[in-house]
């Protein structure tokens, strides 16, 4: 891994050249989710707590003490908003699951309020254990929560999973399941990347704190990780990455979906007739 390249890292790791129609994935998705949001207005921008963006929205299950899936946004921790992916919502809740998408601060915030991405795990903690305490008051089980993320939300995704929520007074298993997508598990070579440099502000000690595949695998629960076949070789090494880091038996799913990039993976998601669609299923159902 060529750390002193540039060139490379960027080739590697900037998305949106490597799929130069990504406006209108970005498009369709605002458009498919503000018609989600107008459908389902009513628990929309619920705080989780005080801070920048710290908001979520709940789309509620037709039956009550439903399974519940968290989702958390990509954008590199410093684009993209929750708006843009109510869409993802519509065909769980169809199919019996509360859906809960929140909202975090971006990099790199202002002089005043710097935003760094251990924070942002931080924002996600208190998203999930507001979920804990209160979405039994919106149709879901505080008890059967699967967290799934798509790319930066992949690696928070992971990051929740191997929370200490014990020392939060909450269930150890306050997130039961996970599912990554196309996320990343080691910053280290964002430290360098040109294009997120400027936004990212990454230091060796925020890599230490934040890099799942330097930790030890959680104690419970397991993560499924995904990436699709057409993303870049960085991608597809930080899939296999969280495998070799965490073993089999906490990452029994490790695949790479053919024929997908990193925006049409998304829209898999969300496709009940797709394999990413039915393993997030499985993680729903898991008992």
């Amino acid at each position: 891994m060529p750390l002193d390249d540039p060139d490379w890292l960027d080739r590697m790791y900037n998305n949106r050249a490597r799929v130069p129609e990504h406006p209108e994935y970005f498009a369709r998705w605002a458009t498919e989710s503000a018609a989600v949001r107008a459908a389902n207005p009513e628990w929309m921008g619920l705080p989780y707590g005080d801070g920048v963006n710290e908001t979520l929205d709940v789309f509620r299950a037709a039956e009550s003490d439903a399974p519940v899936l968290v989702f958390i946004h990509g954008g590199y921790w410093r684009s993209l908003d929750k708006s843009d992916h109510s869409f993802i919502a519509r065909a769980f809740t169809e199919r019996g699951v509360c859906v809960v998408v929140p909202n975090y601060a971006l990099c790199p915030g202002t002089v005043e309020q710097p935003v760094t991405i251990p924070g942002i795990a931080l924002q996600m903690v208190k998203a999930l254990a507001w979920t804990s305490r209160h979405v039994a008051e919106h149709g879901g089980d505080p008890a059967r929560i699967t967290v799934a993320g798509h790319s930066a939300g992949g690696h928070l995704a992971a990051m929740v999973l191997a929370c200490d929520w014990q020392s939060l007074g909450l269930p150890a298993r306050t997130v039961r399941n996970a599912l990554s997508i196309s996320g990343l598990f080691d910053l280290e070579p964002l430290m360098f990347t040109p294009s997120l440099q400027g936004a990212l502000r990454l230091n060796e000690a925020d890599v230490r704190r934040a890099s799942p595949a330097l930790w030890p695998a959680p104690d419970s629960g397991a993560l499924y990780s995904v990436v699709g076949g057409n993303e870049s070789e960085e991608f597809l090494r930080h899939n296999a990455l969280i495998r070799d880091a965490w073993g089999a038996q906490t990452v029994p799913v490790c695949e790479a979906l053919p024929g997908l990039d990193h925006f049409s993976i998304v829209d898999a998601l969300a496709n009940p007739d797709h394999r990413l669609h039915q393993l997030s299923m499985e993680l729903l159902q898991a008992t």
